[in-house]
């Protein structure tokens, strides 16, 4: 992988990875197109970038980081579920990170479900407090996003709406559990990389491709969390449906024309 790929993956990375529309999704279909060969390093790469993305909630909701216990046990209770299903099946899920039908097929059926989210659950409650059990539901919704194409946030706001949130509180919620999420599994990349000698060997050779993606993430990210906040309270889901329809159809068509999509 070239520095420039490199660069413009962490971008698909920073833009998509708060929007409902499948970062990872994205990154497949961008490495594809740029044709980075599938290597073990590209694959961590893809996790490990994630990382950067993470860190500009930190910096842009740095105070909210330092609440009650309350907060963090909430964060706790709603990441458990990724950590044990994550724990169980990596290699299952890492297997589908390399399916481009899979993603386009999650990207259509997220995408019609995403038209109809702001009818069936934007009905938020008058009190905006979150207890455990409301946590926990958007801890199962987020397991969901471990399929390729269906999107993280996506998963974890529309579980954040059915339990009364709104729209707001839910998206910001959504950030909050990525940090802790992603960390996780950036770090559970990571060590295996460092524990292994030859990943350890890898990392070291790829050292500065990996801290320019993170650095590149970082940064489009912080514009992409602003402009997402502001889109999703005033115009809802039905743009990123849309979206998310017309980029997993046309993967589709392009298959069913015989074009071989593995090697884009």
């Amino acid at each position: 992988m070239t520095h420039i790929q490199s660069i413009l993956i962490a971008i698909v990375e920073g833009l998509t990875e708060f929007l409902p529309v499948s970062s990872t999704g994205h990154m497949i279909i961008a490495q594809k197109i740029l044709m980075v060969p599938s290597t073990d390093f590209v694959k961590d790469f893809t996790v490990n970038i994630q990382f950067g993305a993470i860190l500009s909630v930190v910096v842009l909701y740095w105070g909210r980081f330092f609440q009650t216990w309350d907060f963090y046990w909430k964060l706790l209770i709603a990441v458990s579920p990724a950590l044990v299903i994550g724990f169980l099946f990596h290699e299952k899920i890492d297997s589908l990170l390399e399916n481009v039908n899979v993603v386009a097929t999650m990207l259509v059926i997220g995408g019609v479900l995403m038209l109809f989210v702001d009818k069936w659950f934007n009905h938020p409650a008058e009190n905006q407090s979150m207890d455990w059990k409301q946590s926990l539901k958007i801890g199962f919704y987020q397991c969901i996003a471990m399929i390729p194409g269906v999107s993280r946030s996506m998963a974890t706001i529309v579980g954040g709406m059915t339990t009364k949130l709104t729209r707001k509180n839910a998206a910001e919620f959504s950030f909050f559990l990525a940090v802790p999420t992603m960390a996780a599994a950036s770090g559970y990349k990571l060590l295996k990389m460092i524990k292994d000698p030859q990943g350890a060997s890898m990392l070291h050779d790829n050292l500065v491709t990996l801290l320019i993606g993170n650095v590149v993430a970082f940064l489009v990210a912080m514009v992409a969390i602003k402009f997402f906040i502001t889109f999703l309270t005033k115009y809802g889901f039905k743009a990123f449906g849309y979206y998310r329809i017309i980029v997993g159809l046309a993967i589709i068509i392009l298959s069913l024309l015989g074009y071989d999509l593995s090697i884009l």
